[in-house]
């Protein structure tokens, strides 16, 4: 992996560690009516996405286990459709895609 690869990836790391803060304690009926609290995670997904798009060719094609477009689609769809966005799916995008999305990224930094 290229410097500027691992360097996003880090970064990536971060924004999904900056997610399970805010979303520490917080169960699902709760998320529902905190709207604060819903946009600063929102824009959390929109920063991973578009770190996402960030990752260079050789990485994404080297690892397709990995859903990249799933994830740049997720940040395209909370950054220009906000207004249907179903709150409900930006929780459990949080709560369990992004753990196994964290594992895949240490993975890939370990390698």
């Amino acid at each position: 992996m290229n410097g500027r690869d691992t360097q996003v990836c880090n970064k990536i790391l971060s924004e999904i560690a900056l997610a399970r803060e805010l979303l520490d304690g917080v169960s699902l009926e709760q998320f529902l009516t905190d709207e604060r609290t819903a946009r600063a995670v929102s824009m959390t997904l929109i920063n991973i996405g578009e770190l996402v798009k960030n990752i260079t060719q050789d990485l994404k094609d080297a690892h397709k286990e990995i859903p990249w477009r799933a994830i740049a689609g997720m940040r395209d769809v909370t950054a220009h459709k906000y207004q249907t966005l179903r709150k409900e799916d930006v929780y459990s995008t949080c709560t369990q895609d992004l753990p196994a999305f964290e594992k895949q990224i240490m993975k890939l930094l370990s390698e």
